[in-house]
């Protein structure tokens, strides 16, 4: 874990309307081909109360910030702690490396706990959401012919290899190829990214060899799922429930001030009789005349009337 210092950072964490569980850095920084100009991504959790989330005014599930500093933008993102946790129970490969990401602005306790749990929640399926983001960013590489979305395809693809293989995020693409042996000229096109976010290809590989280099890790991720000896489903779930209630409970200030009482019943209490003095509890209201007396209390009618 690394602790980021991102300027300005501070300020806007104090001016969030919840608080932060965590806050970490996401993007082309955590995958490890930041350029010059590069946005800032952070991402994280927040908690909202226990009256914003059953009551009939609900809170904010998802909040964003976006601000400049010395000319980068920077874009905070955050989640509600269930919407969060719902997310992460699928197979959304996004949270979880928000979750475990080493670049750590802001974290917590519940930070520690809620990665704890990230083990149960990785599964076969995620290699679907690694297939499909990888496919996007290779269509919008072929529209502009950059080095981000190239790189974005690469960095996919072998993320979820090696998630497959090992159970493991690993989101730095440097890391990956040097791991995995990945395609020889993806360092040379790291460096080259350095210079600026939207620079296109030049020179380097010919489109033929991008293309079968592209077929080739596809194929191996393909394969990497079918041999994964990681299960189906989840199996963090009740874990998870808990986590989310107990969290929740211990920020309810009105849950503490009366916990476990529930509402009170007031006691129904017999009109005055006739001449001002109230009936006492439980007694049968006095009859008129000409009328059949009904018990108050149960207001029950008696044998053969209707």
């Amino acid at each position: 874990m690394t602790a980021v210092d991102v300027p300005g950072l501070r300020e806007v964490v104090a001016e969030q309307p919840y608080r932060l569980l965590f806050a970490t850095v996401s993007g082309a920084h955590l995958y490890g081909f930041p350029s010059a100009d590069s946005d800032v991504d952070l991402r994280g959790v927040h908690l909202l109360p226990a009256d914003e989330v059953i009551g009939l005014r609900h809170g904010p599930e998802t909040l964003e910030r976006m601000w400049l500093r010395d000319g980068v933008e920077l874009d905070l993102v955050t989640h509600d702690l269930l919407k969060f946790v719902r997310l992460l129970l699928r197979p959304n490969g996004y949270v979880l490396e928000q979750l475990l990401s080493p670049l750590v602005v802001q974290t917590s306790d519940a930070h520690a706990e809620l990665a704890g749990h990230a083990a149960g929640c990785i599964t076969r399926r995620h290699a679907h959401h690694y297939r499909g983001f990888a496919h996007t960013q290779w269509q919008l590489f072929g529209r502009n012919n950059e080095l981000k979305p190239l790189l974005y395809t690469f960095r996919a693809l072998l993320t979820g290899i090696n998630l497959m293989r090992t159970g493991v995020i690993e989101a730095d693409l440097s890391v990956l190829v040097e791991s995995l042996d990945g395609p020889s000229f993806l360092p040379e096109l790291i460096a080259a990214k350095a210079a600026g976010e939207h620079l296109t290809l030049t020179g380097g590989p010919s489109p033929e060899q991008l293309w079968q280099t592209y077929e080739q890790w596809l194929a191996e991720l393909v394969a990497a799922q079918e041999k994964s000896t990681l299960p189906e489903q989840p199996s963090a779930e009740p874990q998870l429930h808990d986590f989310v209630v107990r969290l929740r409970l211990r920020r309810s200030p009105s849950r503490a001030a009366g916990a476990g009482s529930g509402p009170r019943r007031r006691r129904r209490r017999a009109p005055p009789a006739r001449g001002g003095t109230p009936a006492p509890s439980g007694t049968s209201r006095p009859a008129r005349p000409g009328r059949p007396a009904w018990s108050w209390g149960t207001r029950r009618r008696p044998a053969g009337t209707r």
